[in-house]
């Protein structure tokens, strides 16, 4: 090793042992410094305070046994080459060592002094390499995205151009166009869409890569998120002559997720299954409670399509995977509107899967987590082992002068909000999480633990505060209003938690009420 010297870091219990491998670490003749120690923890203390440059372990020691000891091993120093020494001959461990990084796994009753020295030339250098080959794995992933993101900025101003003057030419504005011109214009129009949603898909891709997907979460009603999207592709399935069915499970609780990427998850689908279900084909939409796992809620789109081949199943995530098999004349974009949804759904701390059999259909699925108002009630409504005896809900509407304000709009409406969290008492008070309202208009929840008497001495700081601020002033309107919120009846055999979760079903059913939302509820303190 170019005389340098090698610091070895020896975790072995066994003093016989331990002296043969130091003995057969003299006979090899190559510069050697070694550190044993004979505990697992003592080992990954001194990984912690220096790094060495090859770790020859025993499996089996008086705090860790078999293939755990490797395993944190290589969690606690993922880039130090680790040689196992056994002195047991085991195929199957051998092999799951090695698939899960260990360089080598030796013998000790076989060893000589040149298989140990080779064992440790070779895992230090393999190490090396597989160090320089990430290394370099990671700056061209970050080059490409950086390339892509550039690239795909670049391109949208041109092409916006190129949409503002082709929709001149075929609204007449630049003048008359006869019946083919106006048709190569949509044409177009057609492609110059498509490339935009590559494009946007591009960008989609690089943040969720890097980490940068956003979303805002919000409380919303799951079946809203369901209708909304077979709302927006019932006139492509009829023009397929697809079916398209919808179904709600009546339990829906509201959710903690982002709308628009939620909905973007749905529509994704939704359209896939549409494109792939041949006419008098269908297409369902499903969004439910599971009894087994009641803290999420399951969304599924099934179609009666071609279904995806056995070998292109484990892939159809990924970035840039197209099935062959189902690409044709009507396939249009790049491959990721299935990795991006899957990303979607995991930063909201979901989970998406496929099933499907070729010729019968495939059915894509994913969870949300729900959003339990009763754990945030809890130390808010309670005092002294007992609920607190009145509650008020406070609500605040922000409506923006223009109905097209957008961004300033939500950063205004953001510092509202934040603003609001220092008008409330945290002990007695809790805000609720951003309601999604469909529109412009923003609104804003507040359960107090006061008479309605006391309300006015809140919302009187509300409206001062809030509506102080000057970007309110020119953008939009505040309104606040304050109701009672009668607490549910008591049997004496519930206990402390099971009534809180009473209260946040009755919270949960006042806030839907006062959105209007025609979905009934009933769960478990979900909000």
């Amino acid at each position: 090793m170019d005389q340098q010297t090698t610091n070895v870091l020896l975790i072995e219990d066994n003093p016989g042992d331990a002296d043969l491998v130091r003995l057969r670490l003299v006979e090899a003749r190559f510069p050697v410094n070694v550190n044993c120690v004979n505990r697992l923890s003592d080992g990954l203390a001194s990984l912690a305070n220096e790094t060495p440059s090859v770790v020859l372990l025993d499996l089996y020691l008086p705090d860790s046994r078999g293939a755990e000891t490797f395993r944190r091993v290589l969690e606690n120093a993922p880039h130090v080459p680790v040689v196992v020494l056994s002195g047991q001959e085991d195929e199957a461990l051998a092999i799951k060592a090695v698939h899960q990084g260990v360089q080598d796994y030796l013998i000790k009753g076989d060893l000589s002094s040149k298989q140990l020295e080779r064992a440790i030339r070779y895992a230090v250098e393999r190490q090396a390499l597989l160090r320089s080959l990430e290394m370099a794995r990671s700056q061209q992933l970050e080059f490409k995205n950086r390339f892509l993101s550039h690239v795909s900025h670049e391109l949208r101003t041109p092409l916006t151009c190129i949409h503002q003057f082709v929709t001149l030419m075929a609204d007449g504005l630049a003048g008359p166009v006869s019946p083919e011109q106006h048709d190569h214009l949509k044409t177009i129009l057609k492609s110059v869409n498509q490339l935009h949603a590559m494009i946007r898909d591009l960008l989609e891709a690089t943040r969720a890569e890097c980490g940068k997907l956003r979303i805002e979460p919000r409380c919303v009603v799951a079946g809203d998120l369901v209708q909304q999207a077979v709302a927006l592709l019932r006139p492509l399935a009829q023009q397929k002559q697809v079916g398209l069915e919808m179904g709600l499970d009546t339990r829906l609780p509201l959710v903690l997720a982002d709308p628009d990427r939620i909905l973007e998850v749905l529509v994704n689908l939704i359209d896939n299954g549409i494109k792939f279900t041949p006419a008098d084909g269908c297409v369902t939409v499903k969004a439910c409670l599971v009894d087994a796992d009641p803290d999420h809620v399951y969304f599924s789109v099934a179609d009666t399509g071609r279904g995806i081949n056995p070998e292109a199943l484990p892939l159809i995530f990924e970035r840039l995977f197209q099935d062959p098999d189902t690409v044709d004349g009507n396939r249009s974009g790049l491959g990721l509107g299935l990795y991006i949804a899957k990303e979607i759904v995991a930063r909201h701390g979901g989970r998406m899967w496929v099933a499907s059999q070729p010729g019968q259909g495939s059915s894509f699925s994913f969870t949300l987590p729900l959003y339990s108002l009763a754990k945030l009630l809890f130390p808010v409504i309670t005092h002294e082992g007992r609920l607190r005896e009145a509650l008020a809900l406070v609500r605040l509407d922000l409506t923006p002068l223009s109905s097209l304000a957008r961004g300033n709009w939500r950063e205004t409406c953001t510092q509202c909000l934040d603003l609001l969290g220092r008008c409330v008492y945290v002990d007695k008070d809790l805000v609720l999480p951003a309601m999604a309202t469909g529109g412009p208009q923003e609104t804003f929840f507040v359960v107090a633990s006061t008479e309605m008497q006391r309300v006015p001495i809140m919302t009187t700081r509300i409206r001062q505060q809030i509506g102080a601020l000057p970007q309110l002033k020119t953008s939009g309107t505040l309104r606040v209003t304050a109701r009672a919120l009668p607490l549910p009846s008591m049997p004496e055999a519930k206990t402390l938690e099971q009534q809180v979760e009473l209260v946040a079903d009755r919270v949960t059913e006042a806030v839907l009420l006062d959105l209007g939302c025609k979905h009934s509820f009933t769960g478990k303190g979900a909000l």
